[in-house]
């Protein structure tokens, strides 16, 4: 019997204490400092303990060769940490798609920076390539509502692609709590003015390609078709825009972009690259998601200061596609 999201969120506290009592889930203590840059207060999580994390095979991203090997089970098959069975430590619940039926599985993620961060995963495999669906977009934001209700406050992201600071090829949007006026970079959304609720707009304070959509206030408390509605055109209003910026700055790799879901807006960002090489360490530093929400992740002092040292936005920039908002919005360029 599918879970509802209250049921989910109402499960965080006891599961995750379980799993990471039992040895099941792995935390890794860390401390955040505030670094502020082109209006925003940047999150630079520092995390040494991450240093002795275990290597993790790099993903594989074809995804009509998983699809085939998903459905047919074909020797060779990578292993999937998303697929069942799972640890029943880091199982939280079921969840299912009301209209479309589709079916998603809640699980701890094994490696866990914060508390309490949660993995919602296609239970039948779909590729971390492919875009968001409707049910993909309602069943994170149910989520979100459900968490708010609580008096907890989250937000989801997802790293298409293989550009992307994704870390398995099996889809899962990712869910994070956070501090009640959300991630940095939603506080720089919340601020900005916009004429026209219905028209994307960007960030011009940030020194890269980004494209955000803002929804009405009262969306939360919508029916789910008009919850799945709203959330969809908002959603390819915003990869029309990503797409349109990859034709005028392309990139040399299949399409790849970042997705930042809140209960006020929904972030596109289109990638480049993965990692960043910093000049001070030749360390080479991933970027997903959480960097273009406002929170990066460092696993040293050294690698700290050449990150403060090297600024984040032109780490961001490094790996991010050139802002053409302006002239996209003027009509210079076709969607």
């Amino acid at each position: 019997m599918p879970n509802t999201p209250e049921e989910i969120i109402a499960k965080l506290s006891d599961g995750f204490n379980k799993a990471r009592d039992e040895g099941d889930l792995l935390f890794f203590p860390s401390t955040i400092h505030n670094h502020k840059e082109y209006g925003v207060e940047w999150e630079i999580r520092l995390c040494p303990a991450l240093q002795n994390k275990p290597a993790l095979p790099t993903p594989h991203f074809d995804a009509k060769v998983d699809e085939k090997r998903a459905a047919f089970g074909t020797e060779g098959k990578a292993f999937d940490p998303f697929a069942p069975p799972y640890v029943p430590n880091l199982y939280v619940g079921d969840l299912k798609d009301a209209d479309e039926g589709n079916e998603y599985v809640v699980l701890f993620n094994k490696f866990s920076v914060v508390q309490h961060h949660l993995l919602l995963v296609t239970k039948e495999f779909r590729s971390q390539t492919a875009p968001l669906m409707p049910p993909d977009l309602v069943q994170a934001y149910l989520l979100l509502v459900a968490a708010q209700k609580a008096g907890r406050k989250f937000f989801a992201f997802y790293n298409c692609g293989d550009q992307s600071g994704a870390s398995q090829p099996h889809k899962h949007i990712q869910l994070i709590p956070v501090e009640e006026n959300g991630p940095p970079i939603e506080k720089l959304s919340r601020s900005t003015t916009i004429e026209v609720l219905e028209r994307p707009f960007a960030l011009d304070n940030v020194p890269y390609a980004n494209h955000v959509r803002r929804f009405p206030s009262h969306l939360p408390t919508c029916s789910t078709d008009e919850l799945a509605a709203t959330l969809q055109k908002a959603f390819m209003e915003l990869l029309d825009l990503a797409l349109s910026t990859f034709r005028r700055d392309p990139p040399t790799t299949p399409i790849s972009y970042n997705i930042i879901l809140t209960l006020d807006h929904i972030h596109i960002i289109p990638r480049k690259q993965e990692t960043y090489t910093l000049p001070e360490t030749g360390e080479q530093l991933s970027i997903n998601a959480m960097g273009f929400a406002g929170c990066l992740l460092v696993k040293s002092e050294n690698e700290f200061e050449a990150v403060i040292k090297e600024s984040v936005g032109k780490i961001l920039a490094g790996v991010a596609c050139n802002s053409i908002h302006d002239q996209q919005c003027e009509g210079a360029c076709s969607l």
